[in-house]
This record gives structure tokens, C-alpha cells and sequence, in this order.
């Protein structure tokens, strides 16, 4: 069931109350596709046997049950249905995975005083009861906040219990009517305007105090844990537990020294992982923190100052004039706010706030959110115009607001499904059998050599901790901080490491285009009037418009704001007003200048000698109404009065498209389609003006009043706005290195389809000499069902988009006759998506221009293209795209913000230069966390080889051996070998994604061969050798140390940890080489000097590391000649695998089909072209 179309968690099935849903996507908090939920309660002879089963084994399955919480829910409670469920248990699947995360709440009870929650009229049932009652909530009626009974409903002298469970942050509450929890913030769908109006009066104290008690106080609040219980649940980890196992068994072998220092560095660890978390959850909690006194209406008009904490869905916020913080999610209903979302969206520009219109619509925050003021934004001025105060209604309060959303999404991150991460968790478990067989050799040999049963049962055990390397989570997580190092000295910051290794899979990427492909700033090139029904030629500075209707609607057609005595608002907008001279006025100045209240005032400039003899003189003009820019709309418009006037006008600025289709037919030239066409097909950006007068009173109190279907209907059409937005220097060139490496570039914008088409062939998205289809879809009207248009376009390269001509030519690719690029508008879009499901993959394989989308479009794109199996970047600058840059894999955000919530990425830098940054450092990333993860499995298959040489003739490695190996060796460069930066180019070659494929197992395989001949091949010569006196296999080691068997192997295995980290440390194609990472060298050359010299004159060292001195000097010599032949082999075989091993893979089996859904529907185009290569058709 979909969370968007019902507020409950579900349809309840049979079986003990467990629901199972169907969630849609929402990117602020995760990609979650299903959950389902099922209760348990009590059961005396289950918690019995949960407590023997404890005793029993001592406690350890308290210590799984800590893991798996789900666990000792199933064994200690009985499943039963929701209605009487003490506990339950959250099973949710990500949208792409198979696997289920559980997770267990407890289910909490209060009692509800007697009550009633007044609700506006249209909202009470016939004979007057409320429809938010307690059991008997009718479906489709979720007018208000609470279920409870109406006073006269309720039993006498009873309370009611509410029943509720916390689940991140969000509270669900029980509805029991229709037997399943509901989230609080969905008891509000369907309120609509008119209902937030009729909040105004505010909350009484007893409906406050109820609503109080169902949504909880209105916090965000961030736990911060003490160090004890951080220490607790760092020292329960699954890791540091083995490290604890680990540390007992080399104590109870008498590896005193290497256990120390083991114990030592896990201590250090833990200390500054500690110190880590607690100081990120201060930071966090410090910068969410909000706690302010705000003043709300009361019934009867009184005020009350309360803290923001006690605010609930329902009160009444009187804002200050001078602004402050908002401490909830709230709908304005009276006066204007400008206000600073940067803090949500990443865009600094101030954004202007108006009162919602009163109406029987739905209020949707998304939808009218122009009108909505958002939690944790900064109100940087508030006027009131009607009425004394600016007003507030209260709809959403503490993890249900906005920035409550992406809170939650920060402390409960969306899970990564990456293939190389799950096959990285298999491989471990290869391992830990690998490490069961070596156990079970190991007992048998040394039962053989007759080893006490105690030592037989250390030694077995303490060969696991050699296969399982313990170090492995903490060397695959040096790979991405250097990265993210990397990224952070260029500029680009990012607040989740893991993703950075997605951006070496990227396969497709979304770019915004206003501000993000093109510059930021637009330009006026002119104005192109309208004289009757033809239009007169451009002119180039709208000041020396005559006084008139098209002057005024320059003028005064925006949602500029003054602040501090200086204009903001829409770049847009500024640059405009900025072409006409005119100077805005606000406040008292503007009020004694009509001499009555307005929203503003414009005033003309100074006139100029030669434009003194105009017919008429310039008047300042006031703005009394005005309905702000609607992104879904794409219009705005404001109604307009000056002295002197018979009546207000009202002026219309938006796409010029849909501004031509609100004016009367008369007053739109013949010729208007052909004249948009040649200037956006120039790359110009297009908005179209019209107006019309009002007959209503020149009053702000009329003006308010007016509707906008009453305002926007039976326009005049006044003219053209013309706008150059030229490309950044960057963009092409950028776009060309994306398609050349096979990387999909894709176009997501608000602007003009056709301006969008000519920007896509001006930077090389859509080459000069490719097939480019734009796509038009009617939806079904008069009978006639939904149909689809594809119009082919003829290329041609804007002189606009690039810096002149001869950039615009060079950039050229190879056209492609298989595939045709496709172009469609977000109408176009949203017919596909209801009445063409199915031809839609189609379009979104092909598609690289998706115009005039509105914001919850560019994230529906996203999650489709996701569908299809791609991995997916979203690129943009604006509010509008915080939706996509959530929903997709990495996303990157151009803000001046040095870290933003909004995305993963952060570029501080507006320029797409970051991309291709972004992708190279995720392939060098990946290839690294691979070439880490072979070396830390060879390095304990290495060592495993040498402990079952060892135990084979009844010794092992020494204590200071083993301290040597793991912390002087291979730590050592298991840290330096990441250092290595990315490749200077991007390739056509990705690195591969899975770890269990041929060429890694093949190469883990022959390398551990190689590495067991030399051991074994040392191990032979040495007892060849005349001098050779075998040990004394009586004793176990470490009492029979030293001698000549352990003394070689542990000087050639020291070798085969260098050889094997210089040889997976690849370069080319995704890594610079070997010889750029200097400090990796350096302790190359220097560990293996000290080898060397250690192998052929140990001096002092041979006492601590209890090495058996060798005389004989050919011998030594001959042990360097077989380190240099397994160095040799080593390279031989990464360079054979590599160059060979995939030819011949081809050669010996046929190209199996992909299982990705967009390579099937790639081949699938490939044999049969869609659309079809013809002319215009349907």
C-alpha cells in the first residue's frame, strides 16, 4: 500500500496481525520499498525458557540477542495480533535488495484526559460528533490530529489510552478502527486551506494539552550518549569482540608482547572512535538544538508566550516583524515573510513567503510552498498588511518537519546496496571456513605429535584469528577517507563516505541547467512589444519603453524584497526591474506614497532630456496583491494600482506557452509560436508578460480577496521578456570527457523545451550530427485515448550557448545511427508515466532533454532510472533539486555551503568540473578498497600457509614475529598503499563491482599458490642442507624457538608481504602509478632493505625475534634468489590476469546477456530502433 495514498501502515492480513506494505519512495529519509510489522506479547513459559536457554550457555546469546534483537523477541515473546502487542518487530527491504534489517520497539501507552478537538464545521458529522474519535475514524477522513472520543462519547469517569511506538524518531499511533499504527504527521492529509484558515483563532489549553499527548513534544532531539555506554556498545561490536577472543588466546599461547601491543591499539581505537561519535552527535545536537519562546493566539483573542517545545499541529504563531528562527513547519495565512532557506535547500537567495488563499484545496506542503514557512529556516523580515500581526498555523512539529526529515535521514542513513560490500561480507565467510579447515588439520596434526589437549585447543583456535584478518574493516575504511581527503582539498566536501565508491559505478548523469550548465545570472537582451497583433522589434533597453502596460509589468511583476535597504529576491527578477530603473519601495515610505497600506511600491527613474516629451508622465505604482512564482504553475503575478487609475491591473509573467493559453485568443499574434521558437532556438531564455484590468476597488483589502483563477483568465498579452544565459566556459568541454568514457548525459530543467534542446546541442549532450526526437503526449480527451508525437529536429548549434561558433563546432562525437536522442517536457513526462508504463523504459534509455519539470519530477526521473538499473549522479545548484539530489545514488550539490544536508557531495566551486572529480576519485577508490582487500586476504593466507608449515613439524611463528608482521609490515603499508590518487583522465573502463568474479578469485588463487611453493620451497632447501639440525618436535613452541625451519619461513614470508602489496597496487587505468605514491615507496624500499639485512646479518635483531643464525652466506644468497623469483612471478601472473585472463574468458564462453534492465533494452533498440527512423508521426 502506498504511504502517499493512505495514512496506515496497512491492510491487516490473518495471520497475527502483521502487516506487510508497499511504501513509496521518499529521498529525504530512505529508499525503503517494503516493511512489514508484526506484534508480540508476553508468554510465561517463553520467558521461562528465554532465561534457562541464558543461564545455560552462560550468558552469550544476551550477547547475540544485543546483535540481533530480533532474535530474543521470537524466543522470548509469542507472536499475537496488533491490537494487544506489547512489542514489535520492524522488517524493512531497500528498494533493490533482497535482505530484510529487523528492528524491535516497544510499544508505549498514555492516558488521554477527556476531550474534544474542535474542528471546523465541514469537518463535524451530521448529529455533530467530531470524525477524529477514538474507533471511529471513517476512511478518507483524516480532517484532524487526534482520534479521540467527544466528550459525550466517552465513558464516565474513564480515560482514554492512547497507544504509540517510536520508530526513527517518527511516532505511530494506533488507530483502532482500522487495526493498524498510523504516522501522527499523516492524521492531517486532507486538511485543507480553508480548514489552516479557520485555525487562526488558535487552540484552546485543554485541545492544546490533547494534541500535546498524541504528537509529542515538538523536539528534535538528537541522543547523545555518555562514554560508559559508548564504551559498551563499542566493546560489544562483532569486531572488537574477536579482538577480545583474539587477545585471550594469544595470552593463554604466551604471546605477551604481540598481544600488549594488540591490545594497546584496540585501546587507542576505541578512545578516539569514542571521542568521534560523541563529539558528531554534540555537533549534530548543537546545530538542531532549537528552543525559543514564541508567542500563540489563544480563543477570545489572548495571547500566550509558550516554548517551542509545547507547539503542536493546530496553534496559531504571531511571527515577529524582525524575524527569528522557525521552530516548526507552519502555513502562513497573514502577511508576507522573506526568508533564508539555505539552511534546507542549499540556496542562499531570500525567499519571499505569502499568505495561502483560503479554498476547499488540500494543503500540501510541497505544493504550496511558497506559502510555507519550514522548520529551521531563518525569517529575515515579517510584515503584516491585513490585520495587525503575521500569522502562522502550526501543521507539522519535530521529526515530521522538514528539516526534521533530513535529520532523520542524517542519523539514519538510507543502507548502500553495493555488490562489492556484500561480496566482501561472503568472502570473510569463505574465509572463516577456510579457517574451520585449517582447524581441523591442525587438531590432527597435533594430536599426531602428541601436543597436550589445552595447547591442541588454542593452537586450533588461534589459527581462525590468522585467516580472519581483524584489521580488514579498518584498511577498507582508509581507502575512502583519503578520497574524501582528496575531494575536500578541491573544494568538494561529503558527508558519507560510502558513497564515494558508488561514483566509480556511475553509468548516468542528470544535470540542472540554469546556474549548473549555464551561468547563473541572466542577462536582458531586450524586450519584443506587442502593437495590436503583431510584434514590433526587439527593443534592448526596456527603460526607453513608453509608459504603459508593458512598462508597469516589467516594473512591478515580481517578488523582490528589500533588506537592508537592498533589493533581493530572483536573480531573474533583479536583473528585470534592474533593466527598467525603477526603484523599489517598502514599509511607511511606500505607505504614505499611495497614501493607503500596499505590499509596495515601484518608482520610476529620474526622466531622461530626450524622454521628457512622453505622452504619459511616469507614476510610481503600488502592489497590492501578489501570487508568488509556483514552479508547477510556472507563472506569477501581482495586481497593481497607481494614482490617477480607473481600476487595478493585474500583470501574468511565466512560460510564455502557458501564459499565451490564459490570454484571450485575439490578443495573441498568428505568429507567436514561430517568434518563440527563433528565439529560443538561439539558446535565448523566453517569459512571457500579460495583463488586464480589474474592476475591484484600488485597495489592499480588495486585492486580497481576489482568487487566481479570477485574476489569471481572459489575459491581454503585453509581450516578450528576452534573457541571455549563456554556458559556463567549463560545461562543454566537461560534458564531452563524460559521453567520450560512455557516461550518459542527461538534461533535467524547468526552462523551455526548445531553449533546453538548443542548450543540450550547444554543449555536445546532443551532437551536431545526431538524431534528436522531441516527444509530445496528449492525454486522453473526448473519447479519444492517450496518444504519443514524435517530432524529429533538425541539429543546429546555438552561437548563444557556446562563446562563439567555432567553440560550439569543435566539440563533435561520433553519431550513433542506433539510437536517437529523445527530448520531452514534464507534461509530456506525466502522461507517460499513468497511460504509458510500458513504453516508458523506452523513452528513459533514449531520453537527454527533460524540460519544464517540476521538482517532484526530477526525483520521479531519478527513482525510474534507478529502476532500470542505473547507477545514477544528479548534479544541481537550486531548491528544486534537493528532491533528486537526495534520490540519487551521488548527489552533488553546487552551494557555497561548505557541507549541506541536501546531498553527499558539496562543491564549493558552482561548476560541473566537480563530476568528472567525483567519478575519478570513486574509480580510484573502488580499484583501491580492491587491491586492500586482496592484499589483507593474502596477507592472512600468507600467514596461514606459514603457521600450517609450522605446526606441521610442532612449532610456529614467535611472539615478536607476529608483532613484526602484522604491525610493522602490514599495517604499515596497508595504510600507505591508498595514498595512491586517482588517474588524470577519465577511461572508458569502469572498475568492476563484484569481488567474486574470475579475475579476483583467479588471481587470490594463483597468488596463494605461488606463495605457498616458495614457502615450501625454502622450507625443502633448508633441510637439504648439510648443516641442517632439525627441531626438537618434544616441545611445543614457543619452547623449542629457535630454529631453522621457523627462521626461514618467517624471512621469506616477511618478503612475499612486500612483493604482494607492491604487486596488487595497480596504476593504470584508474590509479596514478606506483612511482607518485612516494611515502608507499619509501617504506617499500626501506622494509625491504631491513629484510635484507636482516636475512644476511641479523646482528641485535636476531635475539628479540628469536632467529636461528645461518653461516652459510649461498644459502642466504639463494633464499634472496627465491624471493626475487616469487617477486618476478608475482608481477608475471597481476600482468597476465590482467592482459589475458578476460580474452580469454571471452574466447572460452559466449557473452552472456546482461541482467541489467537498461542494457537489455540498449540490445533490444539495437536490432529494432524506437521510434522508428521516419518523419513527424504517431
Amino acid at each position: 500500500m502506498s504511504a502517499d495514498s493512505s495514512p496506515l501502515a496497512g491492510n491487516t492480513p490473518a495471520s497475527y496481525g502483521t502487516l506487510t506494505i508497499e511504501t513509496s519512495l521518499d529521498p529525504l529519509s530512505s529508499s525503503v520499498s517494503s516493511v512489514r510489522l508484526s506484534g508480540y506479547c508476553g508468554s510465561p513459559w517463553r520467558v521461562i525458557g528465554y532465561h534457562v536457554v541464558v543461564w545455560v550457555m552462560a550468558g552469550i546469546p544476551l550477547l547475540l540477542f544485543r546483535w540481533k534483537p530480533a532474535w530474543g523477541v521470537w524466543l522470548r515473546l509469542q507472536p499475537c495480533n496488533l491490537a494487544r502487542a506489547e512489542t514489535l518487530v520492524i522488517e524493512i527491504r531497500d528498494k533493490e535488495d533482497s535482505s530484510w534489517q529487523h528492528y524491535t520497539v516497544q510499544v508505549q501507552t498514555e492516558a488521554i484526559s477527556e476531550g474534544s478537538l474542535e474542528l471546523p464545521p465541514q469537518a463535524q458529522a451530521e448529529d455533530g460528533r467530531s470524525q477524529a474519535a477514538v474507533g471511529a475514524v471513517p476512511e478518507g477522513a483524516w480532517k484532524d490530529t487526534s482520534p479521540l472520543h467527544r466528550r459525550e462519547e466517552a465513558v464516565s469517569g474513564q480515560q482514554q489510552v492512547l497507544r504509540y511506538y517510536l520508530f526513527q524518531g517518527q511516532r505511530y499511533v494506533w488507530i483502532e478502527t482500522q487495526q493498524a499504527f498510523c504516522q501522527v504527521s499523516l492524521l492531517d492529509h486532507g486538511r485543507t486551506c480553508d480548514d489552516i484558515h479557520h485555525s487562526r483563532s488558535g487552540l484552546g489549553l485543554q485541545d492544546q494539552t490533547v494534541r500535546r499527548t498524541i504528537y509529542g513534544p515538538n523536539v528534535i532531539s538528537v541522543p547523545v550518549k555518555s562514554y560508559p555506554q559508548l564504551l559498551l556498545d563499542e566493546a560489544l561490536n562483532p569486531y572488537y569482540g574477536f579482538q577480545a577472543f583474539s587477545i585471550g588466546l594469544w595470552l593463554a599461547d604466551h604471546y605477551y608482547w604481540y598481544a600488549l601491543c594488540i591490545f594497546l591499539i584496540s585501546s587507542v581505537s576505541i578512545c578516539l572512535s569514542l571521542y568521534k561519535t560523541r563529539k558528531q552527535s554534540q555537533t549534530l545536537r548543537d546545530m538542531v538544538k532549537l528552543s525559543v519562546q514564541v508567542c500563540v493566539c489563544r480563543p477570545g483573542g489572548e495571547k500566550e508566550w509558550v516554548d517551542s517545545s509545547e507547539l503542536v499541529p493546530g496553534d496559531c504563531l504571531m511571527l515577529p516583524q524582525e524575524g527569528g528562527l522557525m521552530p516548526c513547519d507552519a502555513a502562513l495565512v497573514a502577511g508576507e515573510c522573506m526568508v533564508n532557506e539555505s539552511s534546507l535547500t542549499g540556496e542562499s537567495i531570500p525567499v519571499l513567503k505569502t499568505a495561502l488563499l483560503e479554498g476547499p484545496v488540500p494543503y500540501c506542503p510541497e505544493t504550496h510552498r511558497r506559502h510555507t514557512l519550514f522548520c529551521g529556516t531563518l525569517i529575515l523580515q515579517a510584515r503584516a498588511f491585513v490585520g495587525p500581526h503575521v500569522l502562522a498555523v502550526v501543521t507539522r512539529t519535530g521529526f515530521c518537519t522538514a528539516k526534521g526529515g533530513l535529520v532523520s535521514s542524517i542519523l539514519h542513513p538510507r543502507p548502500i546496496n553495493f555488490k562489492f560490500y556484500k561480496h566482501s561480507m561472503k568472502f570473510v565467510a569463505a574465509l572463516s571456513v577456510l579457517a574451520l579447515l585449517g582447524t581441523i588439520y591442525s587438531i590432527f596434526i597435533l594430536h599426531r605429535n602428541r601436543v597436550p589437549v589445552n595447547e591442541i585447543v588454542i593452537r586450533a583456535l588461534d589459527l581462525v584469528t590468522v585467516v580472519v584478518p581483524p584489521a580488514l574493516p579498518a584498511a577498507m575504511t582508509v581507502c575512502t577517507l583519503y578520497a574524501q581527503s582528496r575531494l575536500r582539498s578541491q573544494g568538494v566536501f561529503c558527508i558519507h563516505p560510502l558513497r564515494i565508491n558508488l561514483g566509480g559505478k556511475l553509468r548516468l548523469v542528470c544535470f540542472d541547467k540554469t546556474g549548473t550548465l549555464t551561468e547563473d545570472g541572466l542577462d536582458v537582451m531586450g524586450v519584443v512589444p506587442l502593437k495590436g497583433q503583431a510584434f514590433l522589434p526587439l527593443v534592448p533597453e526596456p527603460r526607453r519603453l513608453p509608459m504603459g502596460p508593458l512598462l508597469r509589468a516589467l516594473a512591478t511583476c515580481h517578488a523582490l524584497s528589500r533588506l537592508q535597504d537592498t533589493p533581493v529576491g530572483d536573480p531573474m527578477d533583479l536583473k528585470m526591474v534592474e533593466s527598467t530603473g525603477w526603484v523599489l519601495e517598502e514599509g511607511p515610505a511606500a505607505d504614505s506614497a499611495f497614501g493607503t497600506q500596499v505590499l509596495a511600491v515601484m518608482r520610476p527613474p529620474v526622466q531622461e532630456p530626450q524622454l521628457q516629451g512622453m505622452e504619459e508622465p511616469p507614476l510610481p505604482v503600488s502592489i497590492l496583491g501578489r501570487f508568488p512564482f509556483s514552479s508547477a504553475l510556472q507563472r506569477m503575478n501581482v495586481v497593481v494600482a497607481w494614482l490617477g487609475a480607473a481600476q487595478p491591473e493585474t500583470y501574468v509573467k511565466g512560460s510564455p506557452e502557458l501564459v499565451a493559453s490564459l490570454c484571450n485568443p485575439e490578443t495573441v499574434p498568428p505568429n507567436f509560436a514561430q517568434m518563440l521558437q527563433n528565439y529560443t532556438a538561439a539558446g535565448y531564455r523566453v517569459v512571457a508578460l500579460a495583463g488586464k484590468p480589474l474592476p475591484i476597488a484600488p485597495s489592499l483589502e480588495a486585492a486580497q480577496q481576489l482568487t487566481r483563477d479570477a485574476v489569471e483568465r481572459e489575459l491581454s498579452l503585453l509581450g516578450l521578456l528576452v534573457m541571455r544565459n549563456v554556458l559556463k566556459p567549463q560545461t562543454a568541454p566537461v560534458i564531452q570527457a563524460l559521453r567520450k568514457t560512455c557516461l550518459r548525459t542527461v538534461m533535467v530543467t524547468g526552462d523551455n523545451l526548445q531553449t533546453a534542446v538548443t542548450v543540450a546541442q550547444s554543449c555536445g549532450m546532443v551532437g551536431t550530427q545526431e538524431r534528436l526526437v522531441i516527444v509530445h503526449a496528449t492525454p486522453p480527451e473526448r473519447g479519444q485515448p492517450a496518444s504519443l508525437e514524435f517530432l524529429p529536429v533538425e541539429s543546429s548549434v546555438a552561437v548563444n550557448g557556446a562563446k562563439d561558433s567555432d567553440q560550439a563546432a569543435s566539440y563533435i562525437m561520433e553519431p550513433d545511427p542506433r539510437f536517437s536522442h529523445l527530448a520531452l517536457s514534464g507534461f509530456t513526462f506525466g502522461v507517460l508515466m499513468k497511460h504509458f508504463p510500458r513504453l516508458l523504459p523506452k523513452v528513459l534509455v533514449q531520453g537527454t532533454v527533460f524540460a519544464r519539470m517540476a521538482p517532484e519530477q526530477k526525483t520521479q526521473l531519478v527513482c525510474e532510472l534507478q529502476k532500470l538499473q542505473y547507477c545514477v549522479g544528479m548534479c544541481g545548484d537550486g531548491a528544486n533539486d534537493c528532491g533528486a539530489l537526495k534520490a540519487a545514488d551521488v548527489g552533488i550539490s553546487l552551494s557555497q555551503a561548505e557541507a549541506s544536508v541536501v546531498s553527499p557531495f558539496t562543491s564549493s566551486v558552482a561548476s560541473i568540473e566537480c563530476v568528472p572529480m567525483v567519478i575519478r576519485e570513486g574509480r580510484c577508490s573502488l580499484d583501491t578498497s580492491f587491491s586492500v582487500f586482496k592484499y589483507m586476504a593474502l596477507y592472512s593466507l600468507t600467514q596461514f600457509m606459514s603457521v600450517l608449515i609450522l605446526y606441521t613439524i610442532n612449532t610456529n611463528l614467535g611472539d615478536m614475529q607476529f608483532l613484526v608482521i602484522d604491525l610493522v609490515i602490514t599495517t604499515t603499508v596497508a595504510v600507505l598503499m591508498s595514498r595512491t590518487g586517482p588517474a588524470l583522465a577519465l577511461g572508458r573502463a569502469r572498475p568492476p563491482g563484484a569481488l567474486l568474479s574470475v579475475p579476483v578469485l583467479g588471481s587470490l588463487l594463483l597468488q596463494v599458490v605461488l606463495v605457498a611453493g616458495v614457502q615450501l620451497g625454502g622450507y625443502f632447501l633448508t633441510v637439504a642442507q648439510p648443516w641442517f639440525v632439525p627441531l626438537n618436535r618434544t616441545l611445543p613452541a614457543p619452547d623449542n624457538l629457535p630454529n631453522y625451519e621457523n627462521t626461514v619461513v618467517f624471512s621469506v614470508s616477511s618478503f612475499q608481504y612486500l612483493i604482494l602489496a607492491a604487486a596488487v597496487s595497480k596504476g593504470a587505468p584508474f590509479r596514478r602509478p606506483l612511482y607518485t605514491n612516494v611515502p608507499f615507496l619509501v617504506a617499500l624500499l626501506l622494509l625491504g632493505s631491513i629484510l635484507v639485512g636482516l636475512l644476511l646479518a641479523p646482528g641485535l635483531l636476531r635475539g628479540p625475534l628469536t632467529l636461528r643464525n645461518i653461516t652459510d652466506t649461498c644459502f642466504k644468497l639463494l633464499l634472496l634468489g627465491l624471493v626475487a623469483f616469487n617477486f618476478v612471478g608475482a608481477f608475471m601472473l597481476e600482468s597476465v590476469l590482467d592482459q589475458c585472463l578476460p580474452a580469454c574468458l571471452r574466447w572460452l564462453r559466449p557473452k552472456r546477456a546482461s541482467k541489467k534492465r537498461f542494457k537489455q533494452l540498449e540490445q533490444e533498440l539495437a536490432e529494432q530502433p524506437w521510434p522508428p527512423p521516419t518523419g513527424p508521426g504517431r
